[in-house]
């Protein structure tokens, strides 16, 4: 079998990586030198603590499985099971967390509650002040501004893998083939297009105009070595407000009496910090919806994070070294992990998973080449 896969994110090299692994030819193409959307703009993170039951924790706890056997085959990736700290402060907070840990999938999330000492044992650069901690054991991360390249590179070894970069793809033509403004035809025995947040052009053609996906802006900011390692992810809790794994009464008790602060509900902030393989933090992040985007990035968001995170670290950051916003495509109906479509007869689309892009990307994948019988 020949595949065609158009985009050059995580989702398309997931796509590109399962076809090579079942034996398949495949031709990857994307439009830029290097896909530089919001595969690279993002955390890193392989984050199952906040996700809904069901179908999209399934998804994310395969593609954790997924994720360790190749960061196992590929070192370069950066994959490190370093699990995440939720610090809270206060009842309300705490109610939240300890919500979460009654759930019925709280094993399978590997949810612990810890006591402040316990989470300063398990993270010692936690010096700031709080009750509690919840800890995911089976979160974890990898290099978001390297792992395509990683995966790439392996990719290349195979004779079967073809990565064709600064082209566009402008039409399909017939069945199961597309061109790109080269004027160059690829056929192929089944065609996917994973385009991320590019959801005109070409893709609006094909799905129509009634797509139901939309696109996100997110602010973050990455900092300096921090100088002693940040052993587990962070998150704050503002981001019990955000992921559907803590939905519960007292979360709604925790909106009702503790709302967010202004700048943090104005801009949809949350705390989710990674230490990068520099000693770097990664730290984010926003919500923006509304269209048109902004087109620059505001000061705002960034001084709340960082008061938040001095205040879990007890210690000013490092230098803030670079800032960047990012757009990632989410379904509209975000109970679904990702929107998949067949656009032409063998072409398909897969967009749309939202922030669980780099989480839940090679279970995505596996999942699209199951049911087109790769």
């Amino acid at each position: 079998m020949r595949v065609i896969v158009v985009g050059a994110g995580v989702v398309g090299t997931m796509h590109a990586w399962h076809a090579v692994e079942r034996g398949h030819e495949v031709v990857q193409i994307e439009r830029e030198t290097e896909a530089r959307g919001a595969s690279l703009r993002n955390f890193g993170q392989i984050w199952v603590s906040g996700r809904a039951g069901g179908e999209e924790l399934d998804t994310a706890l395969r593609a954790r499985e997924l994720w360790e056997d190749i960061g196992g085959r590929v070192p370069a990736l950066g994959f490190r099971p370093n699990g995440s700290l939720t610090p809270v402060r206060g009842a309300l907070e705490l109610a939240v967390a300890e919500a979460a840990v009654a759930r019925a999938d709280a094993a399978a999330r590997g949810y612990k509650l810890l006591t402040a000492d316990e989470a300063r044992a398990l993270n010692p650069a936690l010096r700031g002040e709080f009750d509690a901690a919840l800890h995911c054991e089976r979160d974890a991360a990898v290099e978001p501004r390297t792992a395509q390249l990683a995966l790439r590179a392996e990719l290349l070894k195979s004779p079967r893998y073809t990565f064709l970069p600064s082209r566009e793809v402008r039409e399909v033509i017939g069945e199961r083939a597309v061109r790109d403004d080269h004027g160059e035809a690829h056929t192929g025995d089944a065609v996917v297009l994973c385009t991320g947040a590019w959801l005109g052009g070409l893709v609006r053609e094909l799905a129509g105009p009634d797509l139901p996906v939309r696109r996100v802006r997110l602010q973050m900011m990455q900092t300096d070595p921090l100088g002693e390692p940040l052993t587990t992810s962070i998150a704050d809790a503002d981001s019990f407000r955000y992921y559907p794994a803590y939905a519960s009464p007292a979360l709604e008790e925790l909106n009702a009496r503790q709302p967010q602060a202004d700048t943090a509900e104005e801009h949809r902030v949350q705390l989710l910090m990674v230490q990068r393989a520099d000693g770097g933090l990664t730290i984010g992040d926003t919500h923006e919806y509304e269209h048109p985007f902004a087109f620059d990035t505001l000061e705002d968001p960034y001084d709340h994070l960082t008061g938040v995170v001095e205040s879990v670290l007890g210690r000013p950051l490092p230098k803030i070294r670079r800032r960047w916003a990012g757009v990632y495509a989410q379904c509209t109906d975000t109970s679904r992990v990702v929107h998949r479509q067949r656009v032409r007869d063998g072409v398909w689309l897969v967009t749309g998973p939202g922030g669980r892009g780099m989480t839940c990307s090679p279970a995505i994948a596996e999942t699209t080449a199951n049911e087109l019988g790769w």
